[in-house]
Order: structure tokens, then C-alpha cells, then sequence
């Protein structure tokens, strides 16, 4: 296993990883940040009244981008087993 194809390797997993987290914290972000103008403009100040609705952002993302993202992750996991061997020699 050479110094190059550890580095692919690693490479290969944290753009896995981005793509995979990517819709999910993309959507926890834009809630957080209309929460907290909603907050702002109405003098509101409870700490508590992002977390219903990035959950349910959460379960919404989870619920069209979950294919997706369980795609993206089998076909990530299937190429690094399948390269075991290869990696081996």
C-alpha cells in the first residue's frame, strides 16, 4: 500500500463524508439562521425554540435526501472492500 493511495483513500472518505452530511447540516444551518433573525426582530430570546423545527427539518431531510445519502455510503463502502485485495498486495 503506497503513501498515494493512502492519501485517495482518506481523500475518498472525507468527501464521502461532506457529501453524505452536507444536506442535513445545510438545512440545521438556514433553520438556525431564520430562527435566530425571527428571534432578533421579536426580542424573543428562548434557547429553546430552534430545536423543534431543525428536528423537524432534520426528519424532512432525512426523509428525501435518506436515499441518497444510504446510496452514497454503500457504494463508498462496496469500492473500499472490493479494493481490499488490491490494497493488499
Amino acid at each position: 500500500m503506497t503513501p498515494e493511495s493512502v492519501m485517495t483513500l482518506g481523500r475518498d472518505a472525507m468527501e464521502i463524508t461532506l457529501m453524505v452530511a452536507a444536506p442535513v447540516l445545510l438545512v440545521v444551518l438556514v433553520i438556525g439562521l431564520v430562527v435566530s433573525i425571527f428571534q432578533a426582530a421579536t426580542q424573543i430570546n428562548e434557547a429553546t425554540l430552534s430545536f423543534i423545527p431543525k428536528l423537524v427539518g432534520v426528519f424532512v431531510t432525512l426523509m428525501f435526501a435518506g436515499q441518497f445519502m444510504l446510496t452514497t455510503m454503500v457504494d463508498y463502502m462496496h469500492l473500499v472492500f472490493t479494493s481490499i485485495p488490491a490494497m493488499a498486495n
